[in-house]
């Protein structure tokens, strides 16, 4: 049953939790369960309707690279407005990001971790170890520190400030998709669109990926005197793998984008 104020809906349990002076409902572990699990079914059956629909002709070579950012692409439109939305809805969650719990926020963890998943077992039926590995690990980190979360319904604010990355991982996929869809004969780096989806990456990738993890890394060390040494660890861990394959990625990107004019294969990222 739920609970909500005076209104009883049957199908799912919530709980009453404090945070900060308000009471706000959230989801119960099988509840929970049950959301990450749907979401995880959710993005396949997205994949598969991204498939069906007509995509440029050069992407047909390589159709499960489209469908897969195409998949992903909707994940960041998804997760990186519905990130700002939460904290424009309750900013209370920037106040406390150790105990700050809501419904809102629990969704939003509880459907990216359900696409992570998904997309763990995407790459892992679909790509060599060798060529997916260092995804593999980032999910993987994700997936447990975004777990844990959930379970305890601790560090939740913590968790919705990591998905602002979203907002830049939209334009990512953009870039590769743009790059998918040129012709063999053609470079689409020289067209305008590709252009400013590069600055727009490049200014996204500065404000939304590398100085959250840097804050995020801050508030890590200076709250360190308020964390069990595990939680330390594993948030040490988790932002460590994470920066550094965000580190690697802007090289590459870099490297791509404004070192080298010479046309590169399509399916570089």
């Amino acid at each position: 049953m739920i609970e909500l104020g005076c209104i009883k809906k049957p199908r799912l349990k919530l709980k009453r939790a404090w945070s900060s002076s308000l009471q706000i409902p959230v989801m119960d572990v099988t509840a929970t369960l049950l959301l990450v699990g749907g979401s995880a079914w959710s993005f396949k059956l997205i994949n598969t309707v991204v498939g069906l629909l007509p995509a440029p002709e050069p992407a047909r070579e390589k159709s499960w690279k489209w469908r897969n950012i195409g998949t992903s692409l909707l994940h960041s439109s998804l997760t990186g407005a519905w990130t700002v939305l939460c904290f424009y809805l309750e900013p209370h969650l920037l106040e406390n990001l150790i105990t700050s719990c809501s419904l809102l926020s629990q969704c939003l963890v509880a459907v990216s971790t359900g696409y992570f998943i998904y997309d763990s077992v995407d790459l892992a039926l679909n790509l060599p170890l060798w060529r997916c590995w260092d995804l593999l690990l980032h999910h993987s980190v994700v997936m447990l520190c975004f777990g844990l979360a959930l379970l305890h319904r601790l560090y939740l604010g913590f968790a919705v400030v990591s998905l602002l990355v979203e907002v830049n991982s939209i334009f990512l996929h953009v870039r590769q998709l743009l790059l998918l869809s040129a012709r063999a004969n053609s470079n689409p780096r020289l067209t305008m669109t590709f252009q400013l989806t590069v600055w727009l990456n490049l200014a996204t990738f500065l404000v939304f990926r590398l100085s959250t993890l840097g804050w995020m890394s801050s508030w890590l060390v200076s709250h360190s005197d308020r964390l069990t040494v595990a939680t330390t660890l594993t948030g040490a861990v988790g932002l460590t793998v994470v920066s550094t394959g965000s580190l690697a990625l802007l090289y590459r990107l870099f490297r791509a984008d404004f070192l080298h004019h010479k046309p590169r294969p399509r399916d570089e990222q």
